[in-house]
């Protein structure tokens, strides 16, 4: 493509060189640059990419999109000067990729937690309905039923365009996607076009990266505000921040509730270990999903499917099929009769959602063992309360390490006994080798009761000083069950 047509979509300052040259790719990682590349120089959060101009133009970067000229201009290298190439960079991709989302309906999920579940619940309906789906999403990112993994929630702008531009090329006609705070305060999604989207919930997370819980919120909103007059917007009622999401969005408002009166109204009638009965805007259906929390995730998905023209009889058949996702409230039932869950809940108001599931099934009726532990690197806040919430809803914790990065797992674990007292402690024992706390926990566990495995959910390793070695709770867990 020609890089005076790629430019069109973003306003242009200034440009030094001809814009009649010929563009085979897009990069804003000087890494990747090949022979007549455009190359985008982002000011990230780790690096600055003008400082990689030169590195990108001895590759064969034949183009330059920067905020400022490097010191030296070579003659051979067009230079496009923009006012933020972060704003820039996803607009760019999008031309360079055909617009994929014009040819394509992308609804986005955001939220706190059920993110995963709900974007690809929403992918598998889809497909059961027989369309072909994309989903973008934490655990793996799909073009139709071909896997492609993922390092993040949601890409950066190139590659996401890239994925969505195959999606629409191989014929999907929906594709399902998880929009992170990141990826909307970073302007990951700029220039691409949503039918929808569907707020969750939004508790405390990501603050090492936003600083204040109003920014935060800020970020998760302004996905909602970005949204045309032709979209829709489904939001959670029985969040205090639902409606906040959705006051100054052009689209049309949806809410779904457990709680109160919605357009998409929901009750759990019946629930056990094996899954619930649910009343849906007065018509029932059991599914085989576990806990309040996951009755929320399917109204969402419900909402989301009437919205985009689905018969309602259909969706609720359809629903009754699908099981729970990777690593979320996954359980495994040991042979002396204990049950162990494996979820991703890394956040306090994940822990507590999953806990209160696991309560509204046993009744009483048998023991609640967590393992739990918290993320190197990351806001170090929510150690103290992950402790406290775990002990409040336990009958026993085990505190472990969990993806220590570049911290001391005991370091870690340290921050999290910080904020227990003397009696809580009197639950609690700390096993730094999470391979070790899990069998522990596995030993301490009797008849009836249930042994939570919280924090890694779908991840198959353990990210330790900058490497990642190949670790799976549910794998420990079948493991420890063999030598029963």
């Amino acid at each position: 493509m020609k890089l005076e047509e790629i430019i069109k979509s973003v306003t242009v300052c200034e440009i030094k060189g001809s814009a009649d040259i010929e563009i085979t790719g897009i990069q804003m990682d000087s890494r990747l640059i090949e022979p007549n590349h455009l190359f985008v120089a982002v000011k990230g959060t780790q690096t600055d990419g003008h400082t990689y101009i030169g590195t990108a133009i001895d590759k064969g970067a034949t183009a330059i999109v920067c905020e400022t000229y490097p010191e030296i201009l070579k003659d051979s290298v067009t230079y496009v000067k923009v006012a933020d190439t972060e704003d820039a960079v996803g607009k760019l991709a999008t031309t360079f990729y055909g617009d994929p989302t014009s040819k394509l309906d992308l609804v986005g999920v955001t939220g706190t937690n059920g993110k995963t579940t709900i974007a690809t619940l929403l992918y598998k309906m889809f497909r059961g309905f027989g369309y072909k789906v994309g989903l973008l999403s934490t655990v793996c990112n799909y073009i139709d039923d071909e896997a492609i993994p993922t390092d993040h929630t949601t890409p950066d702008p190139i590659t996401l365009n890239r994925l969505l531009g195959r999606m629409a090329d191989e014929g999907c006609k929906y594709a399902f996607m998880e929009v992170s705070s990141h990826s909307i305060a970073q302007k990951r999604i700029g220039g691409l076009k949503f039918v929808g989207g569907i707020f969750t919930n939004i508790t405390r997370d990501h603050l090492d990266y936003h600083k204040t819980f109003e920014n935060y919120l800020k970020a998760k909103k302004a996905f909602f505000d970005g949204l045309p007059k032709s979209a829709f917007a489904l939001t959670n009622a029985d969040d205090k921040n639902g409606l906040v999401m959705v006051q100054n969005t052009k689209a049309k408002v949806a809410t779904y509730s457990l709680r109160t009166l919605a357009e998409f109204k929901g009750k759990v009638l019946e629930d056990g270990f094996d899954g619930m009965l649910l009343d849906i805007n007065n018509r029932e259906v059991n599914v085989q999903f576990i806990g309040r929390f996951n009755a929320s995730n399917l109204l969402a998905v419900y909402g989301a499917c009437c919205l985009l023209g689905k018969q309602p009889e259909d969706v609720l058949v359809m629903l009754s099929t699908m099981r729970p996702v990777a690593g979320r409230f996954d359980a495994l039932r040991s042979p002396r009769n204990y049950t162990a869950i494996v979820d991703y809940a890394h956040t306090p108001d994940a822990l507590v959602n999953v806990l209160n599931a696991i309560h509204e099934v046993l009744r009483g009726n048998g023991r609640v063992i967590t393992v739990v532990g918290a993320g190197g690197n990351r806001d170090k806040g929510k150690r103290p309360i992950m402790a406290q919430e775990s002990v409040k809803q336990s009958d026993k914790v085990v505190i472990t390490s969990d993806n220590p990065r570049f911290e001391e797992p005991q370091d870690i674990i340290n921050d999290m006994l910080a904020g227990l007292t003397k009696d809580d402690m009197k639950k609690v024992v700390s096993i730094a080798d999470r391979k070790e706390a899990i069998r522990t926990a596995c030993m301490l566990a009797q008849p009836g009761d249930v042994i939570l495995v919280a924090g890694k959910g779908h991840e198959n390793y353990q990210e330790i000083k900058g490497v990642k070695h190949h670790f799976d709770d549910k794998e420990i867990l079948k493991e420890i069950f063999d030598n029963e």
